[in-house]
């Protein structure tokens, strides 16, 4: 079956195409700057073990006209993997926020589509796209079927005592405000990871998805009980642009003291602040440039950044009454063995202790970089959500 992922940004689309239930994409792309006269496109074919890589600068004006960029080169006559778009059957496409409603991969139906545009507010840099990535597929794809997947989804599972607010309960029951969590996708495809490595279906493990947007999960026999963002994906965390976790009282301070309108309190807490914020960069390589050049201001940043982190892993061991690993995934997860090193240090009395010469080792593999006699597993795993929304859709027909 023949499965194409798609994940809309405001001016990106992430794709990959897979031959379920082979989990391997036959090609996989990021096309850029969508609006621009300078789109980029980046696009990899995978065929008997041969990667070739196609770039490109075009102009796009609009996503449609970006997806059927991509279609062309899906079906060019000297590098594509597919014929025509009709041989694409599914269409699984990121949606960001499925409120209470959804807590698993769906068809696409009229009122499906009606409820993402009833949540645009609830995930209003993200749902807006994800529905513009719905209505173009069902252009271009049209004999697929389009399946949604929601990143808060795999949230679903997390008991009212972690998900209510100490607001009035009509706020909840009338206006559904709770913590519904993101990166759903990303957790879940990773926690089943750890799980299968570590033998133990039953692990408790705190998945930590470091990127732009960066989240905590507690994860009990592969599901949530708890997560750092909330109700949009603000909270938690220090990010890339956003400010994660702050005293409301300074919100209002700076509409009532400073005359700050909401909105510009809106952009300043999602679009200026985190490490860009702290200190001038929101990509951690440049920060840690940064610091190589005895940057005070990102040494500081970066200590803020893990002792967050480290909060956190403190209230999930409490809530998880346990803890048998923690995961680092994403980008910076992944690959900042740097920040790796500052999140686990001073952690031995949860039973978290790093090996150096293993956080070092970089590879592109699942790895355990815990000390050898250390209690608590430390691991590194590679999240792949188009993966796993290609394995959902694939789960939800059926196969």
């Amino acid at each position: 079956m023949n499965i194409f992922t798609l994940n809309c940004g405001s001016s990106s689309i992430k794709y990959q195409l897979f031959q379920m239930p082979d989990v391997q994409p036959i090609c996989s792309g990021l096309i850029e700057k969508i609006g621009h006269a300078d789109a980029k496109i980046k696009h990899k074919v995978f065929i008997a073990g041969k990667e070739d890589t196609i770039e490109e600068t075009v102009d796009l004006p609009n996503h449609e006209m970006g997806v059927r960029k991509l279609i062309a080169l899906l079906t060019n006559p000297d590098h594509g993997v597919i014929k025509n778009a009709d041989e694409v059957e599914v269409v699984g496409h990121r949606v960001v926020h499925g409120g209470e409603k959804y807590t698993a991969a769906v068809l696409v139906t009229e009122e499906v589509k009606s409820d993402i545009q009833q949540y645009f507010s609830l995930a209003p840099l993200h749902n807006p796209a994800n529905f513009t990535g719905i209505e173009v597929a069902t252009k271009c794809f049209a004999k697929a079927k389009q399946v949604a997947v929601f990143d808060t989804a795999f949230h679903h599972t997390i008991p009212e005592r972690a998900f209510r607010f100490a607001i009035p309960n009509e706020l909840y029951t009338e206006s559904g405000i709770r913590v519904y969590g993101f990166h759903g996708t990303s957790h879940q495809y990773v926690s089943n990871k750890a799980m299968d490595y570590l033998q133990n279906p039953t692990a408790k493990l705190i998945s930590i998805h470091l990127g732009n947007g960066c989240s905590m999960a507690a994860i009990v026999g592969g599901k949530s009980i708890d997560t750092s963002m909330g109700f949009g994906p603000l909270n938690g965390l220090v990010m890339g642009t956003r400010s994660g976790a702050i005293d409301p009282t300074v919100i209002f301070h700076l509409i009532e003291q400073k005359g700050y309108t909401p909105k510009e309190v809106d952009k300043l807490l999602n679009s200026k602040s985190g490490m860009l914020g702290l200190t001038g960069f929101n990509d951690m390589r440049d920060v840690n440039k940064a610091i190589a050049n005895n940057d005070a201001a990102a040494a500081l940043a970066c200590e803020i950044y893990a002792y967050r982190i480290q909060k956190y892993i403190g209230e999930y061991v409490a809530a998880m009454n346990g803890l048998d690993a923690i995961i680092f995934t994403a980008g910076v997860g992944e690959n900042d063995a740097s920040m790796r090193a500052r999140v686990c240090k001073n952690m031995d009395f949860f039973g978290i202790v790093l090996n150096e010469e293993k956080n070092n080792t970089n590879n592109s593999d699942l790895r355990e970089i815990s000390d050898k006699e250390a209690k608590v597993k430390i691991l590194v795993v590679p999240t792949n959500e188009e993966l796993e929304m290609a394995q959902q859709a694939f789960a939800l027909l059926g196969n």
